[in-house]
């Protein structure tokens, strides 16, 4: 089950990739609260038949209560013998809608322990109102909000979702598409809620060449900006290393976004990246 032809988003962007790949990794019925965001706007008007599934367009803030409402319709409904299939339920919304302005209603979502799929799709800026930035924004990295550079470094979510004692968590990228749909069917059989991370790379915004989502994404795994690994029940495991540990340089240099970096920038960064890399392995269990 993927998202039908007829979607409005940038020609090359990598959320219909994404949400086409959740959506095909389980055969249950979904219903998917939509988050406002570049996707709702693209595939929700009345004539577009986009979704394969029902959709519910909720606001920036509240699709995580959305959902927990849903779920608990569900279950009563099921009581009362009125529904016996099993129906699978996600969230889906950008950074801006999980990190920002829409963390309060995940974090009381997950701590009530409903049962569900939240999917951050991660570009790290607020894409579809001009490219503001978010807490998910980069270190130095150019906004229209950051015209000299973001002077903090991004949010941590997968860190305070793992604060909420879920089952399952899992960050994920286009540079794996196998890896990703493995960890949205674990998400989706998971008892309880659930937290996939997911790098979608803007290409207006993050200002590079289309013939190189694919080099970016693979870069971001590569150099570690964007490590492969889940919590399960606590426990850490890195689902695919670098093939080889390259330089954050790389990665920052084939994106006009961080065009002004001083020398001294990427080194802060890198040091910055090799902190996280260096946790990430003394955590998982197969370091």
């Amino acid at each position: 089950m993927k998202l039908n032809p007829g979607y409005k988003t940038c020609i090359g962007c990598a959320e219909p990739i994404i949400v086409s790949q959740v959506l095909d990794s389980i055969e249950n019925p979904i219903i998917v609260s939509l988050a406002t965001g570049c996707l709702e706007v693209a595939s929700t008007k009345p004539s577009d038949k986009i979704w394969p599934v029902p959709v519910i367009h909720s606001t920036f803030g509240n699709s995580a209560a959305t959902i927990s409402g849903v779920e608990s319709a569900i279950k009563v409904l099921q009581k009362k013998g009125q529904l016996k299939k099993d129906v699978k339920l996600l969230v889906i919304a950008g950074d801006g809608g999980t990190l920002d302005i829409g963390l309060q209603a995940l974090s009381g979502a997950l701590e009530r322990n409903h049962d569900f799929v939240f999917l951050c799709m991660d570009n790290g800026a607020y894409m579809n109102t001009g490219g503001q930035r978010s807490s998910a924004s980069p270190y130095k990295v150019k906004t229209s909000t950051t015209p000299s550079g973001k002077i903090t470094f991004r949010k941590d979510i997968i860190e305070i979702v793992k604060a909420h004692n879920i089952p399952y968590i899992a960050q994920a990228s286009l540079a794996d598409l196998d890896d990703l749909k493995r960890k949205a069917k674990k998400a989706f059989e998971s008892k309880g809620p659930a937290f996939i991370n997911v790098m979608s790379p803007c290409i207006r915004f993050w200002k590079f060449d289309m013939i190189h989502l694919r080099k970016v994404s693979d870069l971001s795994l590569n150099t570690c900006f964007w490590p492969l690994y889940e919590i399960e029940n606590g426990i850490y495991n890195i689902t695919r290393k670098p093939d080889k540990k390259i330089p954050i340089k790389d990665f920052l240099e084939i994106q006009k976004r961080f065009s002004d970096l001083t020398s001294e920038d990427i080194l802060e960064i890198q040091k910055y990246v090799d902190k996280k890399w260096d946790y990430l392995v003394s955590m998982s269990d197969n370091n």
